[in-house]
């Protein structure tokens, strides 16, 4: 098994490698698994005592030697778990106190606070913004599902839409769908990409506006501020208006 599988779990190069060579090893000495694993013997000391403090390798003593063995896959399954209902807890206690934490920023002027972000990391944490604590209202979207998809995949969006629906925040949204594939409990509003060709995903919800750019590099930024965020919502509603007469 090549390494670099382990990474994507979050582990380094050397400690993947230490765990790979002390599983195929069994109980060994670190002198076994440092030349199995190729590190040298004293970087190989500092890794068993990093995967011993995740819970992924043990230690025994037996006579005057020290052995040293992987914990087996099933239990890593185990942990890997534990540390996620871990993270969930601190992401709910986090939701708790960020009312309070926002009260204590000194740099929230009068003026709009911009928030820029990049990268796929940076669109999710932008994409989360929805679900801050004061957004106990109605967010308006404006997107192209097609691109959606293509920026997060079907299943990331569904989870997203199941969370939103979680916390109970209702939705309206205006949308290129051309294969007519977004399912949703929200109002949505078709526009045809001839006329009216959106390459943004635009939301507007409490005293905050996110804008993702969907081609080209992946980018967006929140805007912080009551009356910009008031404003489009009103842009918003007009837009939907005139689309329901249309309809109609």
């Amino acid at each position: 098994m090549d390494y670099k599988e382990l990474t994507y779990l979050g582990l380094s190069e050397k400690e993947a490698k230490v765990y790979l060579a002390s599983l195929e090893l069994g109980s060994s000495t670190v002198q076994k698994i440092s030349q199995k694993a190729k590190v040298n013997r004293a970087t190989t000391y500092v890794v068993i005592e990093a995967l011993i403090n995740k819970g992924m390798m043990s230690q025994y003593t037996e006579g005057k030697k020290q052995y040293f063995v992987a914990e087996s896959p099933e239990k890593l399954s185990l942990l890997f778990r534990e540390q996620a209902m871990e993270i969930q807890r601190k992401h709910e206690y986090l939701d708790k106190i960020l009312p309070q934490l926002r009260g204590l920023n000194s740099d929230k002027k009068d003026g709009p606070v911009v928030r820029y972000f990049e990268g796929k990391e940076g669109m999710r944490a932008i994409a989360e913004e929805i679900f801050v604590n004061d957004n106990k209202g109605k967010i308006r979207m404006i997107y192209s599902y097609d691109l959606l998809v293509d920026m997060f995949g079907e299943d990331e969006i569904k989870e997203m839409r199941k969370k939103r629906q979680s916390k109970q925040i209702k939705a309206e949204i205006i949308t290129n769908d051309e294969q007519n594939r977004l399912e949703t409990d929200a109002s949505v509003y078709r526009v045809s990409t001839d006329k009216n060709k959106i390459t943004s995903d635009v939301a507007i919800f409490g005293d905050r506006v996110r804008i993702i750019s969907q081609k080209g590099k992946q980018s967006g930024l929140v805007i912080e501020n009551k009356e910009i965020a008031n404003t489009l919502k009103t842009l918003f509603d007009l837009a939907v208006k005139g689309l329901q007469k249309k309809e109609g």
